[in-house]
């Protein structure tokens, strides 16, 4: 696993060391790196400033051109031997031909994408839009898949299905009670007694979070909603479990800023939600805890637009330090995915203009941060 992983950083981190070497043009923003081992060539991007800066290795497409017109919100997981990714597309978000879709990388660059689940009813073979896969991987070995199916955000219903093969074939999928969707958008903790904890939230009185835990994978039980929706409009949270056991959950909104709420009792209270200093444009986010203790957020750092996009990391889930730009160029750069894998990289995935799904490793011990001031992005 190690091995593997490490493999595919090292040669995205020798691409972007090769950049002022000779190139050949082979398109109008992608270059072919001329290198003696020509079996392990990415197209980069190498005339982009934001690729030299400390910690990031680089970056690739998933596909060199998708099989849908549109694809978006993204998924990223661990597997024996490398990643999977999953992803929704098809002819345009809410459209019925809307399926999940997935690729893994077990060393030899990403497969082709497959679709692993669709919308279409057993009883009358009537098809819905899939909407936002999450993929996790449980300390039993079990892949699960969750995701969404319906017309809309607030007429959906919560979906999963298992792999025992990571995610080469799959078992039939099973709805989640009523009321239930799984993790709207972020992957969920594993708690010390193998309960997920997932981040959750419902669309259909008012935008409002919800903490569901999935128990001895039976069971379902929720939390009260984390906000009213007459005083914050929020969504979609990312969970931060730190070192001294606490839950950061910090979500979309409406409000012009992420905003949070915490537990410290593994999800059984919650405080009341309040505005972060740290902007949001009515924009998806994700993070991860590090093995070394500190919090690292993907997302918008803008109230304004899905550009540019940001990676941010505190010690404590309040003081924040801008680390990374990712994407700063007009577009839609949106929905991060997040996770830190056995080798202590990070792997991020992100929508790319809904064209396509970006990959991007990062080394966190190499990242060189400066404070967030009053919700501003260091200059």
């Amino acid at each position: 696993m190690i091995r593997n992983i490490s493999t595919l950083a090292k040669r995205l981190a020798a691409l972007a060391a090769l950049a002022a070497l000779p190139v050949q043009s082979i398109g109008q923003d992608n270059v072919e790196i001329v290198s003696a081992d020509s079996a392990a060539t990415v197209d980069i991007n190498v005339a982009n400033p934001l690729d030299n800066q400390p910690g990031l290795y680089g970056s690739e497409m998933i596909a060199k051109k998708m099989p849908v017109a549109e694809v978006h919100a993204s998924t990223i997981v661990e597997i024996e031997g490398g990643l999977a990714t999953a992803w929704f597309g098809g002819t345009k978000e809410k459209a019925r031909d809307v399926v999940i879709w997935m690729s893994r990388n077990t060393g030899s660059g990403w497969s082709k994408p497959e679709v692993v689940a669709d919308g279409i009813s057993p009883k009358n073979r009537t098809q819905q839009a899939c909407w936002n896969p999450v993929l996790f991987k449980q300390s039993t070995g079990s892949l699960i898949l969750f995701y969404k199916v319906g017309p809309s955000p607030t007429r959906w219903w919560g979906m999963m299905k298992r792999s025992d093969d990571d995610g080469v074939t799959w078992k039939k999928p099973v709805r989640l009670p009523d009321g239930f969707v799984g993790p709207v958008k972020n992957k969920p903790i594993e708690l010390s007694n193998r309960t997920l904890l997932c981040g959750s939230s419902l669309e259909d009185a008012g935008w409002r979070v919800q903490v569901e835990k999935f128990i001895q994978n039976r069971y379902w039980n929720k939390s009260k909603p984390l906000n009213s929706p007459l005083d914050h409009q929020a969504i979609q949270p990312t969970l931060l479990q730190y070192p001294d056991g606490s839950i950061q959950a910090l979500c979309r909104s409406k409000s012009g800023r992420l905003t949070e709420s915490w537990s410290t009792n593994n999800g059984g209270k919650w405080t009341r939600m309040r505005r972060t200093s740290l902007p949001n444009p009515n924009a998806g986010a994700d993070g991860t805890v590090l093995a070394d203790g500190r919090a690292l957020l993907v997302y918008n750092h803008t109230r304004n637009g899905r550009s540019p996009l940001n990676v941010s990391v505190s010690s404590n889930g309040k003081e924040w330090e801008g680390a990374l730009v990712l994407e700063n160029q007009p577009g839609e750069y949106s929905y991060p995915a997040v996770i830190q894998t056995s080798d202590g990289n990070v792997h991020i995935t992100y929508t790319h203009n809904r064209t396509n799904i970006k990959h991007v490793v990062v080394d966190p011990t190499k990242l060189k941060t400066v404070p967030i001031a009053q919700g501003q992005w260091p200059q």
